[in-house]
């Protein structure tokens, strides 16, 4: 049976509403645990989810420093935080089930009036529900461009001489290059994010085709997938403070 998406257009433009879900939802659980972690701050008596808020923010701050200079950078742990949090939490919610709804007799369903989109043959119609946003190229895509647009422009506002200027470096004749480089950024962040989690929930997908002897696979291939979704979330961080590092703070010597 085919696991469709469930997607509607509205205006010419195609929603496709499982992701919107899983982006709301994990925002949703992102705002509640940092809520909770702050609740009831304290400095002698902490609790357990503000000692883990605590060691998130100073591991970011960690990558603040590797990336660049932490005094000047220090203003992007917000950032830094939000990212790897929303990240990871996005990584994970694919990974323990899935929600998939059956169309009866293959009667198309109908979502605020509109019907969903089929696109080929299919003998059974199934709706794949819950999965990764991270698992969703557009949704990727649209958080690399957003940082690599971020960047830029803290570029402009606190480095506008060095960051225009690196465009010619080492020499003019390198314009092309720099560019060809500058446009290539928002596309290896975004498709490494999506590919690395893609590929984990197809295997996922493989290996419960096998029924009760892929059960220990199973096990296997999420610890290892929880490990691979932390990674991701490191690497896109990291790269976030990089890239702005690059463009807004610039050292003399």
């Amino acid at each position: 049976m085919d696991h469709l998406v469930p997607i509607i257009k509205i205006f010419g433009i195609e929603f496709d509403l499982a992701a919107i879900l899983m982006v709301v939802l994990s925002s949703i659980i992102v705002f509640v645990l940092a809520r909770l972690a702050v609740r009831n701050l304290s400095v002698e008596n902490p609790g357990k989810l503000q000692n883990f808020l605590e060691w998130v923010v100073e591991f970011v701050q960690s990558i603040i420093g590797m990336a660049t200079d932490f005094k000047r950078g220090r203003v992007y742990t917000g950032l830094g935080l939000a990212l790897i949090m929303y990240i990871f939490v996005s990584n994970m919610l694919g990974l323990p089930f899935g929600i998939v709804s059956e169309a009866h007799d293959n009667q198309i369903p109908k979502v605020f009036g509109q019907e969903l989109i089929v696109k080929g043959e299919h003998e059974h119609l199934a709706w794949l529900w819950w999965k990764s946003p991270t698992a969703d190229m557009a949704m990727t895509m649209a958080l690399a461009l957003t940082v690599i647009v971020l960047s830029h422009i803290q570029g402009v506002r606190h480095n506008r001489k060095h960051y225009l200027k690196h465009y010619f470096q080492p020499w003019p004749f390198f314009l092309p290059i720099n560019l060809i480089e500058t446009a290539a950024k928002p596309l290896t962040l975004g498709l490494r994010l999506y590919g690395n989690i893609y590929a984990g929930e197809v295997m996922i997908g493989i290996i419960l085709g096998m029924g009760w002897v892929g059960i220990p696979a199973l096990m296997v291939w999420q610890g290892f997938s929880i490990f691979v979704g932390a990674i991701q979330a490191f690497v896109f961080t990291m790269l976030t403070m990089v890239y702005i590092g690059q463009a807004s703070i610039h050292d003399e010597h």
